[in-house]
C-alpha cells in the first residue's frame, strides 16, 4: 500500500473515531446544554413576572386564592398561589427548578418548573412557571441532529482537505519514485534533473539518490569498458594460439600422444574463445553497437532455431511442440540477436529437460498489450531459492559432473538482447514439472 494510501487510510479511520466518539458525547451534553437553557428561561420570565407583580400589584393577578394560566398548546403554564403565613418569622423557601408531572385539563403533562416564593402586601405567595418537557426534548433532538451533522460534515471536509494536502504534499515523493527508481531500467536513462520541491527531506533523499546514481553509472561504466577491451584483448592472443594450434596439427612428424595433448588443448581454447565471444557480445549489446532496423517475424526465427537444433532434439527424443497465434513481427528489431535469444531459451530447454519429454512454445497477445511468447520444458525445474540469481553472469544453478556443459552465460545473454529490445525476461518454475521463460514484448509491432 502507497503511503499517500496509508495516511489517507489513518486519517479516515481517526476522524471515524471522532464522529463515533462525538456520537456517544454528544447526546448527554446537548440534553445538558437543552435543559440549562429552558432553565434560564424559566428564570428569565419568573424576573419578568415578578416584575410586573411590583409595578401593577398582586391583586390584578390574585382575585382569591390562586391564579393559573395556561397557553393554547399547553406548553407553559403560570400558577400564584396564596401561602399561609409563616409561623416564627420564617424566610421564603429558596427558588427550586425540579421535573413534576401536573393535570391540565384532566391530563397529566410532565413539565420542567421553576418555584420561588416571595412576599407581596404583607402576604406570602408561590410563583410557579413551568415548561412543557416536550419542548425540551423537542430542543434536545433538534440540538442533537444539528451537532451530528456539523461533526459528520466536519469530519468529511478535514479528511478531503488532509488527503488533497498530503497528495500535494507528497507528490514530489511520487515523482522521485517514478523518475528515479521506477522509470529507471539502465543507469544511462536516469535523469539528473533536481526534483522540484521545497522540502528539505525530499531534496535531500534527490541528492543522495542522485548522488548514488553517479556512483553506479561511473563503475557500470567502467565495468563496460573493461568487459570490452579485455574481450578484445583477449581474443587476438587466442586466435593467435589456435591458428598454432593447427598449424601444429599439420605437422606430420607429431606422435600420438602429443597430438591428443594438442586436441584437448585446442578444446579448451575453443570453449576461452566463446566465452570471449559471449562477453563481446553482452559489451556491445550493452554500449548499443546493433542496429535495431529489420521487421523480424518470430515465427520464422523460431523456425530456424529448430532447424539448427533439430539435432539435438532427435539425440534426447524430446518432443518440440509450438504454438503462435498469431505471429508477432517486431518492427524494430536485430534478427541475428533475436535468433540468438531464442536459441539460447530452446537450447537451454533442451539441455535441461529429461530424456523423452517435451518442449511447448506458444505465443499470444498480452492483455495489456505486447505479445508474449512462452518456453516450457518439462524438465526437473528449478528450486525456488535459485530464481533470483538465474540471470547472473557465470552462475550455474546445477553444478558437479553430472551437471550439463556450459558457463552460466546463457541466460545472462538472453536477458541482455531481450533488454534490447525493450522486452522483459521472466522465468517461472517447479520443481519435477518444469520450467517456464516468458518474454514480455512491448515494442511497436503488428501480428501477421
Amino acid at each position: 500500500m502507497r503511503l499517500e494510501a496509508k495516511l489517507a487510510l489513518s486519517n479516515t479511520l481517526s476522524k471515524l473515531l471522532l464522529v463515533l466518539l462525538g456520537a456517544l458525547l454528544i447526546p448527554p451534553i446537548v440534553e445538558r446544554v437543552a435543559v440549562s437553557h429552558t432553565d434560564e428561561q424559566l428564570r428569565e420570565k419568573c424576573e419578568q413576572v415578578l416584575t410586573l407583580i411590583r409595578r401593577d400589584g398582586i391583586a390584578t393577578f390574585v382575585q382569591g386564592e390562586q391564579y393559573a394560566d395556561y397557553n393554547i398548546l399547553k406548553q407553559e403554564y403560570i400558577t400564584l398561589t396564596r401561602l399561609p403565613a409563616a409561623s416564627g418569622g420564617a424566610l421564603p423557601a429558596p427558588l427550586r427548578i425540579f421535573d413534576e408531572p401536573r393535570q391540565v385539563d384532566n391530563e397529566m403533562e410532565d413539565f420542567r418548573i421553576i418555584s420561588r416564593q416571595f412576599v407581596s402586601t404583607g402576604q406570602r405567595y408561590r410563583l410557579e412557571i413551568g415548561s412543557s418537557l416536550a419542548t425540551v426534548e423537542l430542543l434536545t433532538a433538534t440540538l442533537r441532529r444539528m451537532a451530528l451533522w456539523v461533526l459528520v460534515i466536519g469530519a468529511l471536509v478535514t479528511v478531503l482537505s488532509d488527503a488533497a494536502f498530503a497528495h500535494h504534499l507528497l507528490r514530489p515523493l511520487h515523482q522521485l519514485i517514478v523518475r528515479r527508481l521506477e522509470g529507471v531500467h539502465h543507469p544511462s536513462a536516469f535523469s539528473y534533473e533536481p526534483l522540484a520541491t521545497t522540502t528539505a527531506d525530499f531534496q535531500r533523499l534527490d541528492s543522495s539518490l542522485t548522488d548514488m546514481m553517479r556512483l553506479v553509472q561511473s563503475a557500470f561504466e567502467k565495468e563496460r569498458e573493461f568487459m570490452s577491451n579485455v574481450s578484445h584483448e583477449l581474443l587476438t592472443p587466442v586466435s593467435i594460439l589456435q591458428s598454432r594450434f593447427e598449424n601444429m596439427l599439420q605437422d606430420p612428424t607429431l606422435g600420438d600422444a602429443h597430438l591428443l595433448k594438442l586436441v584437448d588443448s585446442q578444446k579448451t581454447l575453443y570453449r576461452l574463445r566463446n566465452t570471449v565471444k559471449t562477453l563481446l557480445l553482452i559489451a556491445n549489446i550493452e554500449n548499443e553497437q546493433y542496429l535495431r532496423d529489420e521487421s523480424v517475424s518470430v515465427a520464422a526465427v523460431l523456425t530456424d532455431v529448430v532447424e539448427e537444433l533439430e539435432d539435438r532434439l532427435t539425440q534426447r527424443e524430446i518432443v518440440l511442440h509450438q504454438d503462435l497465434q498469431p505471429d508477432y513481427v517486431l518492427l524494430q528489431a536485430n534478427s541475428t540477436l533475436l535468433f540468438t535469444l531464442l536459441f539460447n531459451l530452446v537450447s537451454n530447454a533442451i539441455k535441461y529437460n529429461c530424456e523423452g519429454g517435451r518442449i511447448t512454445i506458444t505465443g499470444r497477445p498480452a492483455v495489456t498489450g505486447g505479445y508474449q511468447l512462452a518456453v516450457t520444458d518439462t524438465g526437473p525445474g528449478i528450486a525456488a531459492r535459485h530464481l533470483p540469481y538465474l540471470f547472473d553472469r557465470f552462475r550455474r544453478v546445477q553444478a558437479g559432473a553430472a551437471a550439463p556443459e556450459g558457463y552460466g552465460l546463457g541466460l545472462p545473454i538472453a536477458k541482455t538482447i531481450a533488454e534490447f529490445h525493450q522486452a522483459r525476461l521472466t522465468v517461472e518454475s517447479t520443481e519435477g514439472q518444469g520450467t517456464t521463460f516468458t518474454l514480455h514484448f512491448s515494442q511497436p509491432s503488428r501480428n501477421a
